[in-house]
């Protein structure tokens, strides 16, 4: 069994534990840099990313989970959780760089553009994947390092690089735990 944290300081944070349980790991939320030392992965959850950001300075998580990232251990970035991750975004921001790719921050449109759609994710088998896109961001490009899983009109909105997960949509808002499983096989050692 995996224990994996969801970063609980703003965000979907209920929803991503609940799906961590729903495929048999121990799910934490955390609210402190210390508590990422007993982690096996880490959901950076949807919400709002600039938000997210000021909470991760203020609460001194900036330190913590780059060396989390960089010790080889899975980060799932959903949503906000994208942006987050990038090594760039398209308005001239970095994000904490922990895989090599350009988010485009509400690239899809205000809340009112929201939409769902049935992804072909080829690593997640024949059966395609609801996706719920929120306000959602999309990537612009990707590094030599990136695996493209899913896009949407061609805008790139599943990605994969090393031990880093993201996606544009919130799958924990389904009852389809096939990424969560995929992260945890193909994210965390």
């Amino acid at each position: 069994m995996k224990t994996i944290g969801v970063l609980a300081l703003q965000g979907a944070v209920s929803e991503h534990l609940s799906m961590i349980t729903k495929t048999g790991h121990q799910a934490v939320p955390i609210k402190h840099p210390e508590e990422l030392a007993t982690l096996d992965g880490l959901i950076l959850p949807g919400g709002e990313s600039t938000t997210m950001r000021r909470f991760i300075e203020k609460y001194h998580f900036t330190g913590p989970l780059h060396d989390f990232a960089q010790s080889g251990r899975g980060i799932f970035g959903t949503c906000a959780g994208l942006v987050l991750s990038a090594s760039a975004i398209s308005n001239g921001d970095t994000g904490y760089k922990f895989a090599d790719y350009t988010a485009v921050r509400n690239g899809f449109g205000r809340q009112k553009m929201s939409f769902e759609v049935d992804l072909s994710i080829a690593a997640l088998g024949e059966t395609p994947f609801r996706a719920i896109f929120i306000r959602a961001p999309y990537i612009e490009k990707v590094g030599e390092g990136v695996t493209v899983l899913a896009r949407v009109d061609g805008k790139i909105v599943a990605a994969h690089e090393n031990n880093i997960l993201v996606t544009a949509f919130h799958p924990e808002l389904t009852d389809d735990t096939r990424l969560m499983d995929y992260f945890i096989r193909h994210c965390i050692s």
